[in-house]
């Protein structure tokens, strides 16, 4: 089969084989050898005129200029050595930042947990390493900020546009002089609203003073609802900005992390950075080439059709797709203690299948985090991080029309080139835990905020049905796993960091060559597939 999948291979991660240019150095490292060398050359060339007799005045001349020549070369040495020293003195005695610890005031006396009035809310009450050599550039995920705030770009953000987000939102979040404030419209499902205020609590713990005064609409539900065709024509009006944790192709919510880097207690998934490290761990316990060589996924099939349909690939007496697949009880594995739904222990397959629910799915990052091959099934919806992912490089594109065909040739495929399908299921690991680190989540938050912020042209007020909110409203009177989750991922003060810089936006001829690589990349897979199929069918 190996003729069948020409260089697409060979094209795909090309540009990560730089090879670095040497660089030519004064070499003054060695100066007091290099001088002794020096030093003894003159006194030869000195004792071979006296041997001949050569000692007259214009040997003297010669002699004077020679010394002088030696003397200037060990200044010049002595210098770059006091050089080198005093570099070695400012590094040394370059500042570091102190680390301030805000402790959470939870007293008893403290019964109606108002927020903490001495809490810094200025950029200049904490302290902040500023060599830009600390400063990192954002993974390039972050330009799709630029994007998703592209349609409010030409005539800003009006207090009606936000106010007419409200239609659907689940709560109002202002932030004025460095204080938030929340209005609730209604519940959302489960603990959404709960651990997504608490996130954005957690990015004003870690840099306060550095988000300016803004107003937004939030909706927790899975599916956005701002449609485009809503708000094209001459007459149509200006789109309503709705923050929420996805998007789609037909309509304009801004993407937002969502509510799981904190922790997800009604199921027992512990917040990002925790799980992260987990998993890491768990990569380790099998390596790649003794996993199950089949395709793995388990969840809940009954919130889509299109999972119920891929129950259809499961192996059976008659057929063997190449697929495992399991239905997750949630109720039953609440009552056994979640023995059986730890994330970090199902990365024990060569092939993990991620399909989509009622909408873009949380198990998304999990599945990614394992360093078995992702199998993709062509989703209609996106989070803030996965448009920047390549397939063939970080993912394996499967058909949603024909899941089961196109499963086994993705596992075939795998089996039979078992160096590239393990390569392609490190890519998108390493991505995870390098570019969707905690640190990134907040920093996408930070810079999302901002822009965002940057496009209100009227000054936001708080609400008069609003109230302040802090991480002391929150914690401190929750229960059970709620409470240890936000404990566990509680900003402890603010970062001695500044925030990675934020790429520059898509040039449009650059962003429309990334999106036609990724379209031909998935028709060069379905081509593969095709002539697979076809050579079986001839054998038969």
């Amino acid at each position: 089969m190996q003729g069948l999948y020409p260089t697409i291979w060979q094209r795909i991660g090309a540009d990560r084989h730089f090879s670095g240019a040497a660089t030519w150095r004064l070499p003054l490292k060695k100066g007091p050898a290099t001088t002794t060398t020096l030093l003894l050359f003159f006194v030869f060339v000195f004792a071979a005129f006296l041997s001949s007799s050569w000692i007259n005045s214009s040997f003297s001349s010669i002699f004077t200029h020679c010394m002088w020549y030696y003397f200037n070369l060990q200044s010049t040495f002595s210098a770059t050595k006091g050089i080198k020293e005093d570099i070695i003195i400012l590094k040394h005695q370059r500042k570091i930042p102190k680390r301030i610890e805000i402790p959470l005031n939870c007293s008893t006396g403290n019964e109606t947990q108002t927020c903490p009035s001495n809490y810094p809310t200025e950029k200049s009450e904490t302290e902040i390493n500023d060599d830009p050599s600390s400063n990192s550039t954002c993974p390039d995920y972050f330009r799709w900020i630029h994007e998703d705030l592209r349609p409010f770009k030409a005539t800003g953000i009006t207090r009606d546009m936000v106010e007419r987000a409200g239609r659907t939102a689940h709560f109002r979040v202002v932030v004025v002089k460095g204080k938030v404030y929340v209005e609730k419209y209604r519940k959302s499902i489960q603990t959404r609203d709960v651990f997504t205020l608490w996130g954005i609590l957690q990015l004003l713990r870690r840099y306060p003073g550095r988000l300016p005064d803004l107003d937004l609409m939030f909706d927790c539900d899975d599916r956005p609802v701002i449609r485009s065709s809503d708000h094209h024509g001459p007459n149509a009006t200006a789109p309503p900005p709705l923050f929420r944790y996805c998007g789609d192709q037909k309509t304009l919510d801004i993407v937002f992390p969502d509510w799981s880097f904190w922790g997800w207690a009604e199921i027992n998934i512990k917040p990002w950075e925790s799980i992260l490290k987990e998993i890491r761990e768990g990569n380790k316990r099998i390596r790649w080439m003794e996993r199950e060589p089949y395709a793995y996924w388990k969840g809940n099939p009954f919130v889509a059709e299109t999972r119920k349909n891929l129950l259809t690939c499961n192996v059976s007496e008659k057929q063997d797709w190449n697929a495992r697949l399991f239905v997750q009880d949630w109720i039953l594995e609440s009552q056994q203690g979640y023995q059986q739904s730890g994330l970090a222990s199902q990365c024990t397959y060569r092939y993990k299948i991620y399909i989509e629910g009622w909408a873009w799915s949380v198990s998304e990052k999990y599945i990614l985090a394992c360093d078995s091959e992702t199998l993709i099934v062509k989703p209609k919806f996106y989070d803030f991080f996965i448009r920047s992912l390549q397939p063939v490089h970080h993912y394996w594109p499967i058909r949603d029309d024909d899941k089961c065909r196109s499963l086994k040739f993705a596992v075939h495929w795998g089996n039979n080139h078992k160096q590239k399908a393990q390569a392609i299921g490190r890519a998108a690991s390493d991505f995870i835990q390098e570019d969707l680190k905690m640190d990134y989540v907040y920093d996408y938050m930070f810079h999302l905020l901002n822009k965002y912020a940057n496009l209100l042209n009227f000054k936001p007020e708080i609400p008069e049905g609003a109230v302040e909110f802090c991480s002391e409203t929150m914690v401190c009177n929750a229960k059970g796993l709620e409470k240890k989750f936000m404990m566990e991922s509680l900003a402890k003060g603010p970062s001695i960091t500044n925030p990675c810089t934020l790429p520059p936006p898509y040039e449009p001829h650059v962003l429309g060559v990334f999106l036609r690589r990724k379209t031909n990349s998935i028709k060069q897979v379905e081509e593969w597939e095709r002539r697979y199929w076809e050579s079986l069918d001839k054998k038969q």
